[in-house]
This record gives structure tokens, C-alpha cells and sequence, in this order.
């Protein structure tokens, strides 16, 4: 009786120790799992946080990031075709910026709305990059050319600058540098990484710059004509090129008046082009309009991408700042032969 108590005791005890294995594996299990969770959680929040207003930006800091993709979380704003001027930022928008570590926008008075949005910021150690301050002296006034319907404005009203900056490749190499120091500076560990992408990526921007200079030697054209606003002044400086156009690049007008329809038509006859140009977003009517009142009337209408209305569909399906800057290319040459 004794010896199967004592065999009934041990069996019990036995299998206590099982259960107690069984009991502190499952706690050791939920306990990786949690630290798991938590661990993919805190790297998830760990990411360095990059918004961008536009595409050029977006699309620069992402040939920056590279491989580093992993480390970062980018954000483009104006994602769903709305153009920079009209852009008014959702709440989600403006909380995103709220915790971003890298702010990247234009700094022109279509971005008068950026000053509140920093002001109540949460992360107070966020580096903001304003595109304009940046360039310092680069920047130009909106300018009013001959035959340019300029819109009603009051005579003490200062100067406005021309925010379309992205569209010269050499203001490009300066604002991907600022966004390559930035990075650096907020993910230290891979700056190396950052600096080597800044300069593959200006190599590339050096080469399209070059073939964009030797195709306004090439042509026999000198000027341009834009039967639309006129986003870029900063490309035909860059290469020595003059135009002429219905608006200037900021412009809210969408009608042509016919003294400046009739201006148009006779540069297009005195200059002998054969092309007018718009802009992506524009339907093309008053570009048809003054071709139509040509003596020719044959010039033909061609399209140049100011990359003011990018999509984020169009940029996770291929499009980049250098290719849409390459169709431009091709464009320019065709309307300067």
C-alpha cells in the first residue's frame, strides 16, 4: 500500500513538472511574441519620417533614400493631381507634417498656408526645407513679359517670385543636395549611403543638362511661345533661350484676351515657329486659337510637363523628375528645329 502511494506521489509530481514546463513555455511564447510586436512596432515609429509637398521633391528624396527605403517613410502631399497653387492640406495632412523629422516644400505664396501648420507642429526638432530660401539669390521675380496678360494687382504689392524652381536641372543638383544633408544629419548611420546616391544622382542630372544645351545649339529656333501660363522661366534662363506666353507661370486666368491671342499669332508669324507650346494641365484652346490666327496656320501644338500635377499612382508605376525631364526634352528640340 505504502510503495503505491509512493508511486501515485511521484506521478503526481511528475506530472506538475510537465504542466509547469508546459505553463512557463506558453508565457515564455507570449512573451517573444509581445516583445516581437513591440519590437516591429518601435522599428515601424523608429523609420525617419519624410513629406513632401510636390513630386520633384518626393521624387529627388527618393533617389536619395535609395536602398535605405526600409528606414524611411516618405510621404508626397499633393499625390492625387491637384496643382501646387490650389492645394489646400487635409487635417491627415497636416498631422503628418505635425510628426514629420523632414519637411520639404516650395516656400512661395501658394504655400502661405505652411506657417500654421509649423507653428503647431508636435515634433519641435523637425528640419523644414523651404525650396526658395534654399536657392537664396537663384530665385527670380515673377516676370511680365510683352504680350502677357497680367492679372489686377495693387501697386504696393511686392514682387512675387517664380516658385517653379524644379524646372531647371541645375537648381535640382542644389535642393537633392539639401535633401541628402538633411537625411544625413537625421540617419547619421547611413550617410555614407545618402552621399553616394546624392552623387549618382547629380551625375545624372549633369548628363540630361548637357544634352539639353546641346539641343538648343542645335536649333535653329532661339525662342519659344506658350499659348498658357508659363511655368518655365527658370529652364529657358538656364540655356539662353527667350519666349513669349498668355500668362505668367502663377497665373489663375484661363481666357486670353484678343489683343493678347492677336500679339501671339504675329510672334509665331515674325519668328517663324512652328509650334506653340502649353502646359500639361492646360486644354490646349488658346494654344489652337493663336495657331489659328497665324497666316499658316499650321503650327502645330505641343505639350511640355510643368510636373505640377503628378500623381502618386504615376509615381509608383515609373515616373521619375528625369524621365518626365527627358520627354521635356525631346519637346523643347522638336519646337526649337
Amino acid at each position: 500500500m505504502r510503495n503505491l502511494r509512493s508511486m501515485t506521489f511521484k506521478y503526481m509530481e511528475k506530472n506538475m513538472n510537465v504542466k509547469k514546463i508546459i505553463a512557463g513555455a506558453a508565457i515564455l511564447l507570449a512573451l517573444t511574441t509581445s516583445l516581437f510586436a513591440k519590437a516591429k512596432k518601435a522599428d515601424k515609429n523608429n523609420k525617419i519620417k519624410v513629406v513632401t509637398t510636390i513630386f520633384p521633391e518626393y521624387d529627388w528624396a527618393r533617389e536619395i533614400i535609395g536602398d535605405n527605403a526600409k528606414n524611411v517613410e516618405l510621404t508626397l502631399l499633393l499625390g492625387n493631381g491637384v496643382d501646387l497653387h490650389s492645394y489646400q492640406p487635409s487635417i491627415q495632412d497636416i498631422a503628418k507634417i505635425s510628426t514629420a523629422d523632414i519637411f520639404i516644400y516650395v516656400g512661395g505664396e501658394s504655400d502661405g498656408w505652411v506657417k500654421d501648420a509649423l507653428k503647431n507642429a508636435k515634433n519641435k526638432n523637425m528640419k523644414v526645407i523651404n525650396l526658395l530660401e534654399t536657392l537664396g539669390d537663384k530665385v527670380k521675380a515673377e516676370e511680365v513679359k510683352e504680350g502677357m496678360q497680367a492679372e489686377e494687382e495693387d501697386e504696393e504689392e511686392e514682387d512675387e517670385y517664380d516658385e517653379h524652381v524644379w524646372l531647371s536641372l541645375r537648381n535640382a543638383k542644389i535642393l537633392s543636395a539639401e535633401i541628402a544633408a538633411a537625411l544625413s544629419e537625421k540617419d547619421a548611420i547611413n550617410a555614407t549611403a545618402y552621399k553616394a546616391n546624392l552623387a549618382a544622382y547629380i551625375a545624372r542630372l549633369d548628363d540630361l543638362d548637357a544634352k539639353y544645351a546641346a539641343a538648343v545649339k542645335a536649333g535653329s529656333k532661339k525662342t519659344i511661345l506658350f499659348g498658357d501660363r508659363f511655368p518655365f522661366r527658370y529652364l529657358v534662363d538656364d540655356y539662353g533661350l527667350d519666349y513669349f506666353a498668355a500668362f505668367v507661370g502663377c497665373s489663375a486666368e484661363t481666357e486670353a484676351s484678343f489683343e493678347t491671342v492677336i500679339f501671339l499669332s504675329k510672334k509665331v508669324d515674325e519668328l517663324g515657329l512652328n509650334s506653340v507650346l502649353k502646359i500639361e494641365s492646360g486644354d490646349g484652346k488658346i494654344a489652337r486659337t493663336i495657331v489659328q490666327n497665324t497666316k499658316k496656320k499650321n503650327a502645330r501644338v505641343l505639350t511640355m510637363d510643368s510636373i505640377q500635377s503628378t500623381t502618386a499612382k504615376q509615381a509608383a508605376t515609373g515616373t521619375t523628375y528625369l524621365k518626365i525631364m527627358e520627354d521635356n526634352l525631346a519637346v523643347l528640340a522638336e519646337a526649337l528645329k
